[in-house]
């Protein structure tokens, strides 16, 4: 469900604010009702119309990219940067779910439907997020273990994290590890990393829920399939 007033400003009707003054001054309807209240939520199935003309719902669709470095995950960009919404053309409105850093590549998820970004972005045990981190320095299995158990950082707990480490290399005095988190916050490998000594150098996310980077290179895009789609909406359900 999503409020009514942005699912007129997404339709193409007027802004969110011009929207949020016509449903005040009692000129939207909801099957037939008057609505006056700002908080109200409308689903798809329902009939809107604006000074009694029905408006047409924008088309949810959904995309799966390989997010390659350089790039911001933002609709738009203060500083003119390329975006992400920039690598996929479509003519609605598509926003990332969640966020990768500037130099984070990988796995990301764009849509125009909040009620599925809101189910992935919620933490939950069921949505992995799976991430390759290579880091300055040959980390070691006591350091391993102090990331598998959870961390603290500036009074702020991180959750406990799965941890493998895949080489090291004495040679340019790196390591590489397969980390999977389920919060998702902001920067949060990066910073746990950076806790324990271990500067990221590089990172990229392999898979976020049941979505991984297969058939797709750097850059590339796909479009999800309603099987998918409604694979992530069962997890509202549990």
């Amino acid at each position: 469900m999503e409020r009514l007033q942005k699912v007129i400003a997404n339709a193409g009707v007027a802004s969110r604010r011009k929207a949020e003054e016509l449903i005040k001054e009692g000129r939207v309807t909801v099957n037939g009702v008057k609505v006056t209240e700002l908080g109200t939520k409308v689903t798809n199935k329902d009939i809107i119309k604006v000074d009694s003309k029905q408006i047409e719902k924008e088309k949810k669709v959904y995309y799966l990219l390989n997010k390659p470095r350089g790039v911001i995950t933002s609709v738009n960009d203060d500083k003119e940067r390329k975006t992400v919404v920039d690598l996929i053309p479509c003519n609605e409105r598509i926003y990332p779910v969640g966020r990768l850093d500037y130099d984070t590549t990988g796995v990301l998820l764009l849509t125009n439907d909040g009620e599925f970004a809101n189910i992935l972005m919620h933490p939950s045990d069921l949505v992995e997020k799976v991430y390759i981190v290579k880091v300055k320095g040959i980390i070691k299995g006591d350091t391993i273990n102090t990331i598998k158990n959870g961390i603290t950082i500036d009074g702020v707990s991180y959750e406990k994290a799965k941890v493998k480490l895949r080489k090291t290399d004495y040679k340019t005095n790196t390591s590489m590890l397969t980390v999977t988190i389920h919060e998702g916050r902001n920067h949060e490998v990066k910073k746990i990393f950076e806790a324990v000594g271990f500067p990221v150098l590089k990172l990229r996310r392999e898979r976020e829920f049941i979505f991984d980077l297969k058939g797709l290179k750097s850059g590339e895009y796909r479009k999800l399939t309603p099987k998918e789609v409604a694979i992530v909406y069962s997890l509202a359900k549990k």
